[in-house]
């Protein structure tokens, strides 16, 4: 299982990286293996501002469909449009190619409720 110690990570599943006011957001290793092949995703929120743990999108698998939930508060600035047209980067490259949406921070600072890599490790088991 593959756990980036760079990144922080959500309880639903979700990772982050936070550089400076930008929050790139995607779903962990984990996540995608346990949805299976991954055949659309979806985010209706582009422009939005919403708060931490609200739902921002859908991931859809053969067998099923999760929401996404915000790690961080903020406005939704960009889609991986990449992920439109080629959906399985999700399952190929969930931290690097993969990524969902970009997000500008509210708070920087507020990291309350995310987990470092240990941590995420320790909840998946």
């Amino acid at each position: 299982m593959n756990i980036p110690s760079d990144l922080l990570y959500t309880k639903d599943h979700e990772w982050v990286k936070i550089e400076g006011d930008i929050a790139t957001i995607g779903i962990t290793d984990f996540a995608q293996q346990e949805l299976g092949d991954i055949v659309f995703v979806e985010v209706e929120t582009m422009g939005e501002t919403l708060e931490q743990e609200e739902v921002f999108g859908s991931v859809e698998a053969v067998k099923t469909v999760s929401d996404l939930f915000m790690p961080v508060s903020g406005e939704v600035m960009e889609f991986n449009s990449a992920i439109e047209a080629d959906p399985e980067l999700v399952n190929r490259d969930p931290y690097g190619e993969g990524w969902m949406v970009k997000v500008k921070l509210t708070d920087p600072d507020n990291r309350e409720g995310l987990l470092d890599a240990a941590a995420y490790g320790d909840l998946i088991g």
